[in-house]
């Protein structure tokens, strides 16, 4: 099952924490939220399996608080 763990303001920061988190080892994936015509700049959740939220959150805390 995949699990929510941030809500990126864009689709570009999304984006880049997918790459590092792949880099990791981690499966990522990206939903936009709202309306499919703000995909593009709306929010975006990025989501991992639950087997990988903990870790998934370690990484992204220390990207974030860099």
């Amino acid at each position: 099952m995949w699990t929510v763990i941030y809500i990126a303001p864009t689709k570009s920061i999304a984006e880049k924490y997918q790459q590092a988190l792949a880099e990791e080892g981690i499966l990522v994936q990206l939903r936009p939220v709202g309306s499919s015509h703000q995909q593009a700049n709306g929010s975006t959740e990025i989501l991992v399996p639950e087997s990988e939220v903990e870790e998934a959150n370690e990484i992204l805390t220390g990207i974030i608080g860099s």
